[in-house]
């Protein structure tokens, strides 16, 4: 019998990602846990291939729910938390989403996987716990500094993560993932802002801070840390990485964007799309050498050459008439 995996957090930009993949290997059976709605609807799997579809099963729910959680987990043998409110710029508006969803909804998957003899649990940090490092590429026994709400969240649930592997031997793993992109992503997100505005022959493109740098990961990468995680040895209570090794400031991205797409604009910069300045992250870039040696993990879109060739793939999927019904680029949500 195929070992069952639960991800939650399923219909989202890496969750989709994660379970085509997955489901794909034919090693695991999957089971995708989408955020209870009145609609019907189930994010970004509704739009992946309906043979993998078919061979997933999509449960409703909430994390924040504890009996719900339980009932859930009760049948499978590994967790990937992926579930949680992302965006920064929100969590200064709604602090307390973040804390009952990160925290709060992560701890009631803990305590079921602790019930219910989990195998392995994986859950899905940021590199925004890192907030502003002294010390580059970042390697994870670094200090985690909240510099957002959001942050904090993040950091909350990997303490949690991390104490119940001290305290009752779970077999818990934190990913620190270094800014995802590809197709899928939200238009909200600097890269896909980039080239929706773009391909909308806008005159001027609207940006907020240009001047940070960043560790940018095409989402096979990232995909591939995390599956490499599932299964691995002597790695409970670890934190890693999941990171290229290269930074470029959104300057220098927006002029690698523009010179893929045979373009160049304007950039009118909107103060209000920008983090408050002490909140700032000015730099991101990691240290890989702990997934190297733990998780046997290397990009493969490295370097400025391998983001090119990323941004190129991600460009053609934005560019697909048939994902423009899924793409807002007229709305700006934080």
């Amino acid at each position: 019998m195929k070992k069952k995996i639960l991800i939650t957090g399923s219909e989202g930009f890496i969750g989709s990602h994660l379970i085509e993949k997955l489901v794909s290997t034919k090693k695991f059976e999957i089971k995708g846990l989408v955020l209870y709605n009145s609609f019907n609807s189930f994010g970004w799997l509704d739009t992946i291939p309906l043979k993998i579809k078919k061979k997933l099963t999509i449960v409703t729910g909430d994390i924040r729910d504890p009996e719900l959680v339980d009932n859930i987990i009760k049948d499978c043998h590994y967790v990937i938390n992926l579930a949680a409110l992302i965006g920064i710029p929100y969590s200064y508006e709604a602090t307390q989403s973040y804390i009952d969803t990160n925290i709060t909804g992560t701890l009631n998957l803990m305590n079921s996987s602790r019930r219910y003899n989990i195998k392995r649990f994986i859950q899905i940090s940021s590199s925004e716990v890192y907030g502003q490092a002294d010390v580059f590429p970042i390697k994870e026994n670094q200090l985690t500094v909240a510099n957002s709400p959001y942050a904090a969240t993040k950091i909350a649930a990997e303490q949690m993560c991390l104490s119940y592997c001290k305290s009752f031997n779970f077999p818990g793993v934190v990913l620190r993932p270094f800014n995802a992109f590809g197709p899928r992503q939200s238009a909200r997100a600097v890269i896909p802002t980039i080239i929706t505005q773009l391909l909308s022959n806008k005159k001027k493109l609207n940006l907020g801070n240009i001047n940070t740098k960043r560790d940018f990961n095409f989402i096979e990468d990232i995909i591939s840390g995390i599956e490499k995680a599932i299964l691995k040895k002597n790695i409970n209570g670890e934190i890693i990485n999941i990171g290229s090794g290269y930074e470029i400031s959104i300057k220098e991205l927006l002029k690698l964007i523009m010179k893929i797409k045979g373009k160049k604009v304007d950039i009118r910069i909107e103060n209000f799309r920008k983090r408050p300045s002490k909140s700032e992250v000015k730099r991101l870039l990691a240290s890989n050498i702990k997934a190297k040696k733990l998780l046997n993990w290397k990009p493969k879109y490295k370097n400025k050459n391998g983001l090119e060739k990323a941004l190129k793939k991600t460009i053609a999927w934005y560019e697909n008439k048939k994902n423009k019904p899924f793409i807002k680029s007229d709305i700006y949500n934080i």
